[in-house]
């Protein structure tokens, strides 16, 4: 099962795109005309000023739908109020760096995943001016700025929202733009899971894009334009829509909780480990163009809820091996105290059950093996049955899926407790560069070199 990113108390990687090069970008921004801007690293740092804000708006909200004279009075306060409101939307991430955005800073509220295949004719040039202007259009975005030539007005009066945008080439991309000899090895294919139910129309693709933002209209505003400028060169393969706890719904920062109710993402790496980049990017080596990239692991994994609700409070608790309630693990402390994977409880069993999640995945059952946990949950309505169609849109980050998600998952097959109530329904994994430059796009490198 899947731990997130935690969602407060990550620091900018040594060696990314400084504050500066985004300086004065949301001032002068056409779709909001909010004063101040968040960099990566302010939005890392305990309680950022985007998120005390954002629980400020979380309560004028609750005020209007109280109804009435008190609703309009809300609503006054809203008007009066821009610079609490602003907090979430003016926050900024920028998109030109060492590392791409979207991989190291925690997951937004909204995200959108969606693979495009190449149409048919479109070639490797093509294909690098499609990521031209897909670099350019997502630049701009960023930085709250309205792209040239966008009528849709679907992010008016919105600002950027800690919008980010990531690229990546999945296996296909190689073979049809004629880049076969330059596909990395990593991106052999996954093997063949046991938990694997995978429908391959919602599988693989031969470009994937990941957005996200801390608001819903920013985030579909994205998706609509990049999707609106591939027509001609690429099509929508599949699409998927997930979801995160809002900035400022709890009164302090906190690890977020999946659908199961679980504390998520506990035992991520963080980019303050000394190891956090070799686990997550590629070292940059000379002429490799996935220097400053790394590798996506693409899962949606749906919950069986209506199983999962019927165990008790301590069935679930011994299943992840962690207290629902505060995420503390079982073996004792609170729930960043370290797994103690030995300790034996007084009747001689162990306290972190054999088949516990946190045991299984652990890396040290797994010879170190770890891998950057960004995911979003999703809801798509319900089955003929009645059960929800429901979960995770899993998204792995690693410098190497051979040493990271491969033997991770293998082991989860082999004796997870949690894989009884989980479905691995679709599958992708995707080379993803480093960064680029302003004046560059992503993939350059690649697509020029």
């Amino acid at each position: 099962m899947a731990e997130q990113a935690k969602q407060a108390g990550q620091t900018k990687l040594a060696g990314q795109a400084g504050p500066g090069k985004q300086a004065g970008q949301a001032e002068k921004s056409p779709r909001a005309g909010q004063a101040g801007e968040s960099t990566r690293a302010e939005q890392h740092h305990g309680i950022s000023r985007r998120r005390l804000l954002g629980t400020a708006g979380a309560a004028g909200a609750a005020g209007l739908v109280a109804g009435g004279a008190a609703g309009a009075f809300g609503a006054e306060a809203v008007r009066d109020a821009p610079a609490a409101l602003a907090g979430v939307g003016s926050a900024t991430l920028p998109f030109h760096g060492t590392h791409q955005a979207g991989i190291a800073e925690p997951a937004q509220a909204h995200g959108h995943l969606v693979a495009f295949d190449l149409a048919p004719g479109a070639d490797r040039k093509a294909a690098a001016a499609l990521l031209r202007r897909w670099s350019a259009t997502a630049a701009e975005l960023a930085a709250g700025e309205a792209p040239k030539g966008d009528d849709t007005g679907i992010a008016l009066d919105a600002g950027p929202s800690s919008l980010t945008v990531t690229f990546g080439f999945g296996r296909s991309f190689f073979d049809r733009t004629g880049l076969t000899a330059k596909r990395p090895a990593a991106l052999e294919p996954l093997p063949d899971f046991t938990a694997d139910a995978l429908d391959r129309k919602r599988s693989d693709g031969d470009l994937w894009v990941q957005i996200g933002a801390d608001d819903s209209l920013v985030a579909f505003h994205a998706l609509r334009l990049l999707q609106k400028q591939a027509a001609g060169t690429a099509r929508v393969r599949w699409q998927m829509n997930g979801f995160n706890r809002s900035p400022g719904a709890t009164a302090r920062p906190l690890t977020g909780r999946n659908l199961m109710g679980q504390m998520d993402g506990t035992n991520n790496p963080k980019p303050s480990d000394p190891d956090f980049a070799s686990r997550v990017f590629v070292p940059d080596r000379d002429g490799d163009w996935m220097a400053g990239g790394s590798y996506a692991v693409v899962r949606r994994i749906r919950m069986l809820l209506d199983s999962w609700d019927h165990l008790s409070l301590e069935r679930q608790e011994k299943v992840i091996g962690r207290r629902k309630s505060d995420g503390a693990p079982l073996s004792g402390g609170t729930e960043t105290t370290p797994v103690d994977l030995t300790k034996i409880e007084k009747d001689g069993s162990l306290a972190i059950a054999g088949d516990a999640h946190i045991r299984v995945a652990a890396p040290e059952s797994n010879r170190g093996a770890a891998m950057l946990r960004r995911a979003f949950s999703y809801h798509d309505g319900f089955l003929d049955d009645g059960a929800p169609d429901a979960g995770l849109l899993f998204v792995a980050w690693q410098a190497d899926p051979l040493k990271g998600f491969v033997p991770v998952q293998r082991k989860l097959d082999r004796g997870d407790g949690l894989s009884r109530f989980l479905r691995h329904e679709a599958s992708g994994l995707y080379a993803v560069p480093g960064g680029c430059a302003p004046g560059e796009y992503v993939g350059q490198r690649l697509l020029e070199g």
